[in-house]
Protein backbone atom coordinates (compact mmCIF):
# COMPACT_ATOMS: atom_id res chain seq x y z
CA UNK A 1 0.00 0.00 0.00
CA UNK A 2 1.46 3.15 -1.13
CA UNK A 3 1.47 6.18 1.46
CA UNK A 4 0.99 9.85 0.87
CA UNK A 5 1.03 13.04 2.10
CA UNK A 6 -1.71 13.82 4.39
CA UNK A 7 -2.33 10.46 5.06
CA UNK A 8 -3.55 9.06 8.31
CA UNK A 9 -2.16 5.82 9.11
CA UNK A 10 -1.87 3.04 11.90
CA UNK A 11 1.74 1.34 13.01
CA UNK A 12 3.59 0.48 16.38
CA UNK A 13 6.31 2.45 18.16
CA UNK A 14 9.21 0.24 17.53
CA UNK A 15 11.98 2.63 19.23
CA UNK A 16 11.95 5.57 20.82
CA UNK A 17 15.66 7.98 20.99
CA UNK A 18 16.08 12.13 22.26
CA UNK A 19 15.11 13.15 19.32
CA UNK A 20 11.43 11.35 18.38
CA UNK A 21 9.69 7.67 17.42
CA UNK A 22 10.26 5.49 14.87
CA UNK A 23 6.95 3.72 13.91
CA UNK A 24 6.37 0.57 12.06
CA UNK A 25 3.19 1.45 9.61
CA UNK A 26 0.87 -1.11 8.93
CA UNK A 27 2.01 -1.39 5.31
CA UNK A 28 6.12 -2.39 6.65
CA UNK A 29 7.13 1.12 6.21
CA UNK A 30 9.03 2.61 9.09
CA UNK A 31 8.31 6.59 9.68
CA UNK A 32 10.11 8.94 12.52
CA UNK A 33 8.17 11.31 14.43
CA UNK A 34 10.55 13.85 15.29
CA UNK A 35 9.78 14.87 19.29
CA UNK A 36 8.01 18.42 18.04
CA UNK A 37 5.38 16.38 16.34
CA UNK A 38 4.64 14.11 19.35
CA UNK A 39 2.83 17.16 21.26
CA UNK A 40 1.25 20.51 21.08
CA UNK A 41 3.22 21.41 24.33
CA UNK A 42 7.19 20.81 24.39
CA UNK A 43 8.20 17.92 26.22
CA UNK A 44 11.67 16.84 27.44
CA UNK A 45 11.54 13.33 26.52
CA UNK A 46 8.88 10.92 23.92
CA UNK A 47 8.59 8.76 26.40
CA UNK A 48 6.36 11.06 28.17
CA UNK A 49 3.85 10.66 25.33
CA UNK A 50 4.52 7.19 23.49
CA UNK A 51 5.82 3.53 25.29
CA UNK A 52 8.01 1.04 22.73
CA UNK A 53 4.88 -1.42 21.36
CA UNK A 54 2.13 0.98 21.50
CA UNK A 55 -0.06 0.88 18.51
CA UNK A 56 -0.64 4.51 17.49
CA UNK A 57 -2.23 6.28 14.55
CA UNK A 58 -0.03 8.51 13.24
CA UNK A 59 -0.72 11.60 9.82
CA UNK A 60 2.14 11.96 7.30
CA UNK A 61 3.85 14.90 7.16
CA UNK A 62 6.15 14.16 4.52
CA UNK A 63 8.10 11.62 2.40
CA UNK A 64 11.23 12.15 0.95
CA UNK A 65 11.63 11.09 -2.43
CA UNK A 66 15.37 10.88 -2.77
CA UNK A 67 15.44 8.80 0.43
CA UNK A 68 12.10 7.23 0.90
CA UNK A 69 12.27 8.35 4.36
CA UNK A 70 9.02 9.14 6.16
CA UNK A 71 8.02 11.95 8.77
CA UNK A 72 5.06 11.58 10.59
CA UNK A 73 3.26 13.59 13.54
CA UNK A 74 1.28 11.75 16.08
CA UNK A 75 0.17 15.27 17.58
CA UNK A 76 -1.74 16.04 14.26
CA UNK A 77 -4.38 12.96 15.37
CA UNK A 78 -4.66 14.19 18.93
CA UNK A 79 -7.87 15.98 18.16
CA UNK A 80 -7.72 20.06 17.20
CA UNK A 81 -7.59 22.64 19.77
CA UNK A 82 -11.43 23.17 19.59
CA UNK A 83 -12.76 19.33 20.08
CA UNK A 84 -9.96 18.89 23.12
CA UNK A 85 -11.17 22.38 24.51
CA UNK A 86 -15.24 20.93 24.41
CA UNK A 87 -14.48 18.27 27.45
CA UNK A 88 -13.90 21.25 29.67
CA UNK A 89 -16.02 24.38 31.09
CA UNK A 90 -14.85 27.58 33.03
CA UNK A 91 -15.07 27.19 36.61
CA UNK A 92 -14.14 22.80 36.43
CA UNK A 93 -11.19 22.06 38.66
CA UNK A 94 -9.04 19.56 37.20
CA UNK A 95 -5.49 18.12 37.21
CA UNK A 96 -2.97 18.94 34.91
CA UNK A 97 0.55 18.42 34.22
CA UNK A 98 3.35 20.89 34.44
CA UNK A 99 4.87 21.16 31.23
CA UNK A 100 7.34 24.88 30.68
CA UNK A 101 7.70 28.31 31.82
CA UNK A 102 7.54 31.33 29.14
CA UNK A 103 9.93 33.32 28.93
CA UNK A 104 10.40 35.92 31.36
CA UNK A 105 8.58 34.22 33.84
CA UNK A 106 5.45 35.62 32.68
CA UNK A 107 3.34 32.34 33.33
CA UNK A 108 3.62 28.47 33.22
CA UNK A 109 2.25 26.33 30.72
CA UNK A 110 0.14 23.40 32.08
CA UNK A 111 -1.19 20.11 30.14
CA UNK A 112 -4.56 19.76 30.45
CA UNK A 113 -5.03 16.71 27.55
CA UNK A 114 -2.15 15.48 25.51
CA UNK A 115 -3.09 18.34 23.01
CA UNK A 116 -4.42 21.10 24.82
CA UNK A 117 -2.63 23.16 27.31
CA UNK A 118 -3.57 25.99 29.41
CA UNK A 119 -1.37 28.94 31.79
CA UNK A 120 -1.42 29.82 34.81
CA UNK A 121 0.62 32.59 37.01
CA UNK A 122 4.48 31.80 37.60
CA UNK A 123 5.41 30.95 40.84
CA UNK A 124 8.65 29.03 41.95
CA UNK A 125 6.80 25.94 43.84
CA UNK A 126 5.86 24.51 40.30
CA UNK A 127 8.58 21.63 38.92
CA UNK A 128 8.24 19.83 35.51
CA UNK A 129 5.93 16.91 34.86
CA UNK A 130 4.60 17.81 38.29
CA UNK A 131 0.51 17.12 38.75
CA UNK A 132 -1.45 20.08 39.60
CA UNK A 133 -5.19 20.98 40.65
CA UNK A 134 -6.10 24.03 38.16
CA UNK A 135 -9.26 25.69 37.85
CA UNK A 136 -10.56 26.85 34.77
CA UNK A 137 -10.60 31.00 34.56
CA UNK A 138 -11.16 31.57 31.28
CA UNK A 139 -11.66 29.97 28.02
CA UNK A 140 -11.07 32.35 25.09
CA UNK A 141 -12.06 30.56 21.71
CA UNK A 142 -11.01 33.16 19.73
CA UNK A 143 -7.27 33.50 20.64
CA UNK A 144 -7.47 29.09 21.45
CA UNK A 145 -6.44 29.94 25.03
CA UNK A 146 -6.69 29.07 28.55
CA UNK A 147 -6.73 31.00 31.28
CA UNK A 148 -5.90 29.05 34.80
CA UNK A 149 -5.58 29.57 38.27
CA UNK A 150 -3.82 27.14 40.76
CA UNK A 151 -6.47 25.31 43.27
Amino acid sequence: MEIKKGQIVNGTVTGIKPYGAFIELDNGDVGLAFIEDLSVVRIKSPEERLTVGQKIQCMVKSINEENGKINLSYKDCLGTWEENVEKFKEGMTVKGIVRDVEKNKNGIFIELTPNLVGMTEYTEKLKYGETVDVCIKKIVPEKKKVKLVIV
